[in-house]
């Protein structure tokens, strides 16, 4: 069955033929029985936050490519670096990351060449006192060198990437697999190729619609943890992060006062039930009646907008800006499976189900439609207390 949707998406609008109905989640999953995705939204769109914090996509939308997932808080912020750094996300989510993480290979997919990615993730690094990466770049068919065109927007994501997996993980080994477009075809030729290069987490900082312009057998590989950021659309969720053989990571907003931690759901995050999704076993707490699907999220991390978090970018804009969205929390949490050391034995969020681990778990609140206990679709369990449920 063929359903017609038109939606403005957050910041971009889109008109597409979809064999598959993605349905509202943070946003309304209230209106589970209607095939208009987001159909309300629970707290500010992005393209209200864009108004109000002056937050501006890294990458623009085009029908049936995916769309990098950064948002630009705050640029010209140098000599003084803005955002949340390093310490601030190792204290909050009580990582072991000065002793684990060794010998863990994080791939990072995505689109574009970012040619001064290497140096700017040296940056980043010297900056915050993390060491000298374990890094590679590869095209995405495996070479170092051929890459393709280069492009800012993907270039500031590529970034972000590199460095929040950087920043809860060390001491892990980082591949940057770039695919040559943002085709879906060609992010699956990245992604298959960053299993070759022999990582054990792959992590997407990107979403696609319609689903469609993705196929799960290039997110199912018997060992490997797939993570991919949900969207900033508010109450949108894309694919890859659809899959149930890729975990769907929501976004927070951290907050500190003195020494202490806070956490609260972040209004931009995607989530939802997507119809034509099977629903894994490990979901069947969520009554049918709410969601006969695959929902999502699965956990959270930290993605808002005030103030960001802190990256380096030489490229697009010539030094250390502050950037938000979703594209943040997932290599955030692609780096703490990285110091837990068992991805080999995960299946995309199954882990963030189990009863056993809701301890380690932070439960994080705010407005969200759908709420059982400590689960919301907007953050899912919750984000790292520690290691333990990872």
């Amino acid at each position: 069955m063929q359903i017609k949707i038109s939606k403005i998406i957050g910041y971009f609008s889109l008109s597409l033929t979809a064999g598959i109905a993605l349905l509202s989640g943070c946003g309304g999953l209230g209106s589970v029985l209607s095939n208009t995705p987001g159909a309300s939204g629970y707290g500010p769109s992005i393209a209200q936050l864009q108004t109000a914090q002056r937050i501006r996509p890294a990458c623009s939308a085009r029908l049936g490519e995916a769309m990098c997932l950064a948002l630009i808080a705050k640029t010209n912020v140098q000599p003084n670096v803005a955002g949340w750094a390093p310490a601030d996300f190792q204290a909050r989510y009580k990582l072991p990351s000065k002793t684990k993480g060794a010998g863990q290979i994080v791939g990072i997919v995505g689109a574009y060449d970012n040619p001064n990615v290497a140096s700017d993730l040296a940056a980043y690094r010297s900056n915050f006192g993390l060491g000298t990466a374990n890094f590679s770049k590869y095209n995405q068919n495996g070479e170092q060198g051929n890459y393709p065109a280069a492009n800012t927007g993907w270039g500031i994501e590529s970034d972000l990437d590199v460095d929040m997996v950087s920043a809860t993980c060390p001491n892990c080994t980082i591949y940057l697999i770039e695919a040559n477009t943002a085709n879906g075809s060609d992010l699956e030729t990245a992604e298959a190729e960053a299993v070759k290069l022999g990582a054990h987490i792959v992590s997407n900082s990107w979403t696609c619609y319609p689903l469609s312009c993705l196929r799960k057998r290039y997110f199912d590989t018997r060992g490997v943890e797939y993570l991919a950021s949900a969207s900033d659309a508010g109450s949108q969720l894309g694919a890859p992060a659809v899959f149930d053989t890729v975990a769907a990571i929501g976004g927070t907003q951290l907050a500190k006062s003195g020494s202490t931690y806070g956490e609260t759901i972040w209004s931009g995050s995607g989530g939802g039930c997507a119809t034509g999704i099977p629903k894994p076993k490990w979901q069947s707490i969520i009554p049918k009646s709410v969601c006969a699907y695959r929902i999502a999220n699965d956990a959270a991390a930290e993605a808002g907008c005030s103030p960001g978090v802190a990256e380096y970018d030489s490229y697009g804009y010539g030094g250390w800006i502050s950037v938000c969205g979703t594209s943040a929390a997932s290599p955030l949490l692609a780096g703490v499976f990285g110091l837990a050391g068992n991805a080999t034995s995960q299946v995309g969020g199954r882990t963030f189900w189990l009863t056993t681990h809701h301890k380690h778990l932070y439960k994080i609140t705010g407005p969200c439609t759908y709420k059982l206990g400590q689960y919301t679709t907007c953050a899912g369990w919750g984000s790292p207390n520690g290691i333990g449920a990872f």
